[in-house]
């Protein structure tokens, strides 16, 4: 069940989804936070601007094993305005971190790419969470807020991070 908290966390990853994009970015941010509750790091995607790998589903599972206890990451969570690809999941369950909140699916994605006549530049295959690390607890997508991220990824196609397909 999604509360009010996570709903915050979510707006702020649509948030820096935002910034992301306004950057020359693809439209994607995450937050981590504790079991307590307290944002421990945010972060966009930089996957043009830095590399290719820079997502901010990684850089955040980075950070986490870096900085946080085993116990630690086994009670934060990553909230995130689009579902982790596969070597996201995989960073994530190495971390060892919990729950995965996200706002709209890799399928979405997938399908407003095919409304828009957009051809995905990814040299992987697109994978759901469950499909890479089926111990991760997930919850996605969130009705009403994904349309603002399908916003943004239609922001981005026009922009031309993708290809025409």
């Amino acid at each position: 069940m999604i509360t009010d908290n996570d709903m915050q966390h979510l707006r702020r990853c649509v948030e820096l989804a935002t910034e992301a994009l306004e950057a020359g970015d693809e439209p994607f941010g995450s937050v981590l936070v504790d079991g307590e509750g307290y944002v421990l790091r945010e972060d966009r995607n930089r996957a043009n601007t830095v590399d290719a790998t820079y997502h901010p589903e990684i850089a955040v599972a980075q950070w986490a094993a870096k900085n946080m206890t085993v116990d630690a990451r086994a009670q934060a969570v990553v909230y995130t305005s689009g579902e982790h690809c596969a070597m996201c999941s995989a960073a994530h369950a190495w971390a060892g971190l919990d729950r995965i909140v996200y706002v709209s699916s890799s399928k979405q994605l997938g399908e407003w790419m095919k409304e828009m006549g957009v051809k995905s530049s990814s040299p992987i295959n697109t994978l759901s969470i469950q499909e890479v690390a089926p111990d991760v607890p997930v919850e996605g997508p969130i009705a009403g807020l994904d349309a603002e991220v399908k916003a943004l990824q239609q922001r981005s196609f026009q922009k031309g991070s993708f290809q025409k397909g």
